[in-house]
C-alpha cells in the first residue's frame, strides 16, 4: 500500500470517528427551549453541576474525543437553575415535562439569532467533565417568540403581489420563479426577515407564475445546514405532484363556475345538526366505471357536475329519500397517486374475469401495480389547502379549483351538502429531501410532534403533526376557512380528532360559525364539525394537552364517532375476533358458535347492547 494511500486511510478512521460521535448525540433532542428565557430538561443535580448552551451556526458541533465536552462551536451559554421551576404557562402547554428542571438563559442572549444555529446543552460534573448532552426541541420557544397572526402564503393588492413566509429558523430565504409547471429557473429573488416571518412584494404580473422557496435551514434529522425546495404551505394551486406552487388569485372571476358568488342562496335547506344523514364517498371510486359519464371526466371533480349519469342520479334518489350530506373522502393534494393520467398503470379487468373465482391470481395483478395505479383513499397528506390534481383533468393551471367548486355546486343542487375529509392529525414525509415534505422542510421539527428524545411520533399512522403548536393551530383552522370560504364545503370530517387538540378544534368552530352571507358568501352557522375521538397513543390522557377525544369534546356540538354504539349494534370491535357477535348479529338469539359466556351472561349482554343503542352510550 502506498505512503499516500495509508495517510487518506488514517484521515478516514478519524473522519468516521467523528462522524460516530455526532450522531451518537445529535439526533436525540431530550432537552425543550420552553421560552426565550427558559430551557427545561430532565438531568439531576447530581448529574449537571452547571449547564451550557451551545450553537454553531455551520452546523459543526462536535463532542471532544478526550471527554471536555463540546468543540466547533460559535457561542456557548452558561445556564443558571431556575429554582421556581417551570411556570404553569409552560406545564399547561408541556404536561408531559412538568416535572424537568428549568434553566434560565441570560437576558443578554440573542434568542432569535441562536434559533438559526445548531444547537445542544451539555452538563458538566464539579471537576469539569460533561456527563451528558443532547439537542433541544424548539417548539415553545418559537411560540413565545414568534407567534405570528399576520399575512402568510400570496396577497393580491390591484397592482402588487406580496409573498409571506413563517420559517424563524431559517438563514436565508429565496423564491425561484419557473417558466411554467416544468420549465427552467427565470429568476431568484432574496426575501427579507421580519420577526420570524420572510417576505417580498413585487409587480401583479407575477400572478400565474410557478415559484418555490429556496431555504437553507438546519435541519436536526441530518445534523447538517440544508438548502432545500419547498411549496408554499399556503400555496392555492400547485402544479402536478406539487411540483411547484402556482400563483393563483383564487378570487379572481376566471377561477369561478357560473353563479358561483350565488351558490349560499342554493344551499339545501337544514333546520339542524340532529337533521343530518351522511353518505360517505370516494371520488375515484363514484366514477371510474360509470359508462354515463364522459370517459375523460371519470373518476374525477367533473364527473358530479353529469346530472343525468348513474351517479348522479341514485344521490338524487337519495337526497329525495332524506340524505342530507355527502362525505368525501380526502380530496387535498395527498401522496400516493400520481397526478399526471398518463403515467397510471392499470389492471386489464378482461383477463381478471378469465382468472378462476378463487384464484389469488387476481390480488397477485393488482399488488403488481398498486404504487403505480390511481387507487388510493388519500389519507397522505402532502398540502392541505390545494384540491387533488389525479382529480382533476389537468393537474396544472386553475382546473383543479374550478372543477372542484363545480362539484361542490352540483352536490348542492341535487339537495347534497358537502362534507370535507379532513387529515390535519399526520404528514405523508418530513425530512429535508423528498416533494411530499413540505412543513418540516421550512421549520424543521416544528409541524410534527416528537417524543421526550426527539423522534417524531407515528402512532396516527406516521409524521404526527403537533397542533399544540401555535402556527399548527393557525395553519389548520386557516385552511378550514380556506375551504369552507373559498370552495363553500358545507361540513368537515376529522380524521383521528383525538390527536388534534381541543382547543384547535373549538377555535375551528368558532372561526367557521362566525362566516356570515353578507361578508364571506356563507352561513357559518350551518357548517357541521365532526370526527374520530379515539383516545390513544401520546397525547392519551391529555398527556400533550386536552385533546379532541370522545370525553373532552362532549356538550362542544362538534360530533364525534360512537363505538360503542358501534360495537353494540354489529359485536367485538376492531381489535377483536370478527365472530364476536352483538345486537344485530345474533347474540343471545343465534349464537354462531364463539363462546362469548354462558346463557345469561350473553343473555346480559344483549340487553346491555340495547340500552348501549337506545341512548346512543358514550
Amino acid at each position: 500500500m502506498a505512503v499516500g494511500e495509508t495517510g487518506a486511510s488514517a484521515g478516514t478512521v478519524v473522519e468516521n470517528q467523528a462522524t460516530e460521535a455526532i450522531q451518537a448525540f445529535m439526533p436525540d433532542a431530550r432537552a425543550y427551549w420552553v421560552t426565550s428565557s427558559l430551557i427545561a430538561w430532565n438531568v439531576s443535580d447530581q448529574e449537571a453541576s452547571s449547564v451550557c448552551l451551545y450553537a454553531s451556526r455551520g452546523a459543526a458541533l462536535h463532542l471532544s474525543p478526550s471527554n471536555r465536552g463540546i468543540q466547533g462551536y460559535d457561542s456557548k451559554v452558561e445556564l443558571q437553575p431556575e429554582q421556581a421551576g417551570l411556570p404553569e404557562s409552560v406545564t399547561d402547554k408541556f404536561p408531559f415535562i412538568s416535572c424537568y428542571r428549568a434553566f434560565r438563559v441570560p437576558s443578554s442572549v440573542d434568542v432569535a439569532s441562536l434559533v438559526k444555529c445548531q444547537l445542544v446543552v451539555a452538563s458538566f460534573s464539579a471537576d469539569g467533565k460533561h456527563t451528558d448532552v443532547t439537542g433541544l426541541q424548539l417548539p415553545g420557544v418559537l411560540d413565545d417568540m414568534f407567534a405570528y397572526t399576520g399575512p402568510l402564503g400570496a396577497v393580491f393588492s390591484e397592482e402588487a403581489v406580496s409573498l409571506h413566509l413563517w420559517a424563524p429558523t431559517a438563514q436565508e430565504v429565496s423564491v425561484c420563479f419557473f417558466d411554467g409547471p416544468v420549465g427552467p429557473v427565470l429568476e431568484t429573488l432574496q426575501l427579507k426577515e421580519f420577526n420570524g416571518v420572510w417576505s417580498i412584494t413585487g409587480p401583479r404580473d407575477w400572478e400565474n407564475r410557478y415559484y418555490l422557496y429556496e431555504v437553507d435551514v438546519y435541519h436536526p434529522s441530518k445534523a447538517l445546514v440544508e438548502k432545500v425546495l419547498a411549496d408554499d404551505p399556503y400555496a392555492r394551486g400547485l402544479s402536478a405532484n406539487g411540483e411547484r406552487t402556482w400563483l393563483v388569485d383564487i378570487n379572481c372571476e376566471s377561477m369561478k363556475p357560473p353563479s358561483w358568488d350565488e351558490l349560499a342562496d342554493e344551499k339545501p335547506k337544514l333546520d339542524s345538526f340532529s337533521d343530518i344523514t351522511i353518505y360517505e364517498l370516494h371520488i375515484r371510486d363514484f366514477s371510474a366505471h360509470d359508462s354515463t359519464v364522459d370517459c375523460n371526466s371519470r373518476g374525477g371533480f367533473q364527473a358530479f357536475t353529469y346530472q343525468d349519469s348513474a351517479g348522479m342520479q341514485h344521490l338524487q334518489k337519495l337526497s329525495d329519500a332524506g340524505l342530507t350530506h355527502v362525505h368525501l373522502l380526502p380530496s387535498f393534494h395527498f401522496a400516493g397517486v400520481d397526478d399526471i393520467k398518463s403515467n397510471w398503470k392499470c389492471v386489464d379487468e378482461c383477463e381478471l374475469a378469465k382468472f378462476p373465482p378463487g384464484s389469488d391470481m387476481q390480488q397477485a395483478a393488482i399488488a403488481a401495480i398498486k404504487e403505480e395505479d390511481p387507487y388510493n383513499w388519500g389519507y397522505n397528506p402532502v398540502l392541505w389547502g390545494v384540491p387533488k390534481g389525479s382529480y382533476a383533468s389537468n393537474p396544472d393551471g386553475p382546473s383543479r379549483i374550478i372543477e372542484y367548486r363545480q362539484m361542490v355546486q352540483a352536490l348542492n343542487r341535487i339537495g347534497l351538502r358537502v362534507v370535507m375529509d379532513v387529515v390535519y392529525n399526520h404528514l405523508n414525509s418530513s425530512g429535508p429531501f423528498g416533494i411530499t415534505s413540505v412543513l418540516d422542510k421550512i421549520v424543521p421539527g416544528y409541524y410534527v410532534r416528537r417524543d421526550i428524545k426527539g423522534q417524531i411520533e407515528n402512532s396516527a399512522a406516521m409524521n404526527n403533526t403537533a397542533s399544540e403548536h401555535f402556527m399548527v393551530d393557525r395553519l389548520i383552522v386557516d385552511d378550514l376557512l380556506n375551504w369552507a370560504v373559498n370552495y363553500k364545503v358545507d361540513g368537515f370530517r376529522f380524521d383521528l380528532m383525538g390527536h388534534i387538540m381541543k382547543r384547535t378544534m373549538m377555535r375551528a368552530k368558532y372561526a367557521l360559525q362566525s362566516l356570515t352571507r353578507d361578508a364571506h358568501g356563507v352561513d357559518g352557522s350551518k357548517i357541521y364539525l365532526y370526527g374520530e375521538g379515539w383516545d390513544f397513543g401520546e397525547v392519551a390522557r391529555n398527556q400533550r394537552g386536552i385533546n379532541g377525544s370522545q370525553l373532552n369534546m362532549s356538550g362542544t356540538g362538534i360530533g364525534s364517532f360512537n363505538d360503542r354504539m358501534r360495537d353494540a349494534i354489529n359485536g367485538g370491535n376492531p381489535f377483536g375476533n370478527p365472530l364476536q357477535q352483538g345486537f344485530t348479529t345474533g347474540l343471545f338469539l343465534q349464537p354462531n358458535g364463539f363462546y362469548q359466556g354462558n346463557e345469561a351472561d350473553t343473555r346480559a349482554a344483549l340487553a346491555t347492547y340495547a340500552d348501549h343503542i337506545q341512548v346512543g352510550y358514550q
